[in-house]
């Protein structure tokens, strides 16, 4: 089984997405919640860091934090996920462990 990493911060005031990019494993799942939801935007300043890393971790984004946040009707980077709360649960339940970066 994999990792969850759980990141809140948005890329612009803080490296967390960054750092945890750089060390997610193949297989390993990263959910954006809170602030982080930004980085799934097309336009972000880390589109190409997280489009990257797409080709050995899956990335999700919560659906909620984005229409809290305005991007209901907006589509993420291709390639993320959009789920719910149920689906954070099933996150959660599915891999061996759960990081939160702060």
């Amino acid at each position: 089984m994999s990792v969850l990493h759980i990141v809140n911060r948005s890329p612009c005031e803080s490296r967390s997405l960054e750092l945890c990019l750089a060390r997610a494993a193949a297989g390993d799942t990263v959910l954006l919640i809170e602030n982080a939801v930004y980085a799934a935007m097309r336009d972000s300043i880390a589109a190409r860091q997280i489009e990257t890393a797409l080709g050995r971790i899956a990335v999700c984004v919560l659906e909620p934090d984005l229409a809290a946040r305005g991007f209901a009707a907006a589509a993420p980077l291709e390639g993320i996920a959009r789920i719910d709360y149920a689906g954070f649960v099933e996150l959660s339940v599915a891999h061996r462990a759960a990081l939160s970066w702060c």
